[in-house]
C-alpha cells in the first residue's frame, strides 16, 4: 500500500510540472520516512553523491563536449560536404546526406537532441530551398537524429549500463549493427519520398570531388576511429574514449583553424546544463532504487511475471509494449532511471542477456523520441523547420516504422546485435 501511495504521489508531482528529478527524490524520501522513519535521512545526501560520481558517468559530459567542439570547429561542414559528394547524385540525395551525416555525428555526440540541434539548423533550410516540404525535412532530420542513441557512443546506453550494472563497452558494440540497419532503412524511405515528389538530384557523381572532400575531411574520420577502434579493440574504456574524443576534436578544430569560440562557449554551457539534469536524475534514482529494493518491489514483480509466463520472448514482447508506452510520456534517461532497477531482477530470472535487453530498451526509447506528446527530438526538429508537429508526425510515421522493424529484428533475432559482442568479448 505504501509503495502504491508513493507511486501516486510521484505521478501527481510530475503532472503538476515538478521536475522529474525533484519528484523522484521527494517520492523516495517520503517512502523511506514512511517505512524506516526519519533516521533513514541521515545518509540521503551521501547516497545521492555516490550514485552520481561513478566513473562511467564521466563519459556523458565528455561526449557532449566533443560534439560541441566538432560543431564549432568546422568539422560538421566537412562531413556534410563529403557525404554530399558521395551520395548527392541520388534523387533526393540531400535527405540521404542528412541521414549519413547523422550517422557520423552520432558516433561523437551520443545525444539525439544535440544531433538534431546541430545538424538541423544547417540541413533543414537547405532541404526546404530544394523543394522538400517542411514536414518532410523535419521528419528526416528527427528520425535520423535518433540514430545517436543507437550507435555508440550513446548517453542512454551509459545510463542503462550504470543502472543495470552491466558493461558500457559491450552495449556500445551491440548498437553498431542495429544503427547501420536503421540508417539503411531510413535512407530507403527517404528515397521513396524523393521519387514520389520528384525531388532534385544534388550534383552529378564526380570522383575528383569525392577525393577532394575526403582529403579535406580526413582528420575528421579519426574521431570515430579513436572512439570505436579503441573500444572495439579493448584498448580503452568508454570513459577513456570520451576523453580522447574531446582531445582529438580540439586538435582537429585547431588544425582547421575554424573554431568559433562564441559558438563553442554557448554549446558548452548548453551541454553543461544537459549534463547537470542527467546527473541530478541519476542521483535521485539512487534514492528511489534503494527504497524499492528494501520494499522488495523488483523481486515481487519478477515473481508475479514469472508466474504468468517463463517464456523470455513473451516477456520481451510485454516489456517492449511497456517501454513504447512510457516513451510517449518520459524522456529516455528518465525512463531508464525509473524503470530499469525494477525490471532487472525479472530479466535475470528469465535468462535474458542484460546487454541484449539494454539494446532493446534503447531502441524503444529512440522511438519514444519521435512520438508525441513528449518527443524532445521531434519537437526540436519541428521548431527548426517551423512545421506543425502533427503534420510532421504524419510523414514521420514511415520513418518510425523502420525503427520498429529494427526493434523487432533485434528483439527476436539476438544474433543481430550480439554477434559482435560475442566475437570481441565472449
Amino acid at each position: 500500500m505504501i509503495v502504491f501511495s508513493i507511486f501516486i504521489a510521484l505521478l501527481v508531482m510530475i503532472c503538476i510540472n515538478v521536475p522529474i528529478a525533484i519528484a523522484l527524490a521527494l517520492a523516495a524520501i517520503l517512502g523511506l520516512v514512511a517505512t524506516e522513519g526519519t533516521g533513514a535521512l541521515v545518509t540521503v545526501a551521501l547516497d545521492m553523491y555516490d550514485g552520481s560520481t561513478k566513473f562511467s558517468l564521466i563519459a556523458i559530459p565528455m561526449f557532449v563536449l566533443a560534439g560541441a567542439i566538432m560543431n564549432a570547429g568546422g568539422i560538421t561542414d566537412r562531413l556534410i560536404n563529403f557525404v554530399s559528394a558521395l551520395i548527392g547524385f541520388v534523387r533526393g540525395g540531400l535527405g540521404m546526406v542528412n541521414i549519413g551525416v547523422s550517422l557520423f555525428f552520432a558516433e561523437i555526440s551520443g545525444s539525439a537532441v544535440a544531433d538534431v540541434a546541430a545538424l538541423g539548423s544547417v540541413m533543414i533550410p537547405q532541404m526546404k530551398k530544394r523543394g522538400y516540404s517542411g514536414p518532410l525535412a523535419a521528419a528526416i532530420t528527427s528520425s535520423s537524429a535518433s540514430l545517436a542513441i543507437i550507435i555508440p557512443p550513446s548517453i542512454p546506453m551509459i545510463i542503462y549500463a550504470v543502472s543495470a550494472n552491466t558493461s558500457v563497452e559491450q552495449l556500445f558494440v551491440a548498437g553498431f549493427v542495429p544503427g547501420l540497419l536503421g540508417a539503411v532503412g531510413l535512407m530507403s524511405v527517404a528515397y521513396g519520398f524523393a521519387r514520389r515528389y520528384d525531388l532534385p538530384v544534388e550534383e552529378a557523381f564526380n570522383t575528383q570531388r569525392v577525393k577532394e572532400t575526403f582529403i579535406d575531411a580526413l582528420p575528421t574520420f579519426s574521431l570515430p576511429v579513436i572512439i570505436l577502434g579503441g573500444i572495439f579493440g579493448g584498448y580503452v574504456t568508454a570513459t577513456e574514449a570520451a576523453g580522447l574524443a574531446v582531445l582529438a576534436a580540439l586538435v582537429i578544430g585547431v588544425w582547421y583553424r575554424e573554431i568559433d569560440l562564441k559558438r563553442l562557449k554557448a554549446a558548452m554551457l548548453d551541454g553543461g546544463m544537459q549534463t547537470a539534469v542527467v546527473m541530478l536524475l541519476v542521483a535521485a534514482s539512487v534514492l528511489m532504487g534503494g527504497f524499492l529494493t528494501r520494499a522488495q518491489v523488483p523481486q515481487e514483480l519478477a515473481q508475479q511475471m514469472m508466474s504468468l509466463t517463463d517464456n523470455k520472448y513473451v516477456i520481451l514482447l510485454i516489456l517492449n509494449v511497456f517501454f513504447l508506452i512510457i516513451g510517449f510520456f518520459l524522456h529516455s534517461v528518465a525512463a531508464i532511471i525509473l524503470v530499469i532497477p525494477i525490471v532487472i531482477p525479472l530479466i535475470e530470472q528469465a535468462g535474458i542477456d542484460p546487454v541484449h535487453f539494454g539494446l532493446v530498451v534503447t531502441l524503444n526509447l529512440a522511438i519514444g523520441q519521435q512520438t508525441p506528446p513528449v518527443a524532445s527530438v521531434l519537437i526540436t526538429s519541428c521548431s527548426i523547420a517551423r512545421a506543425n508537429i502533427w503534420d510532421v508526425s504524419k510523414v514521420n510515421v514511415y520513418f518510425v516504422a523502420v525503427l520498429l522493424v529494427v526493434l523487432m529484428m533485434c528483439t527476436y533475432v539476438p544474433a543481430i546485435p550480439m554477434f559482435l559482442v560475442e566475437y570481441f568479448y565472449r
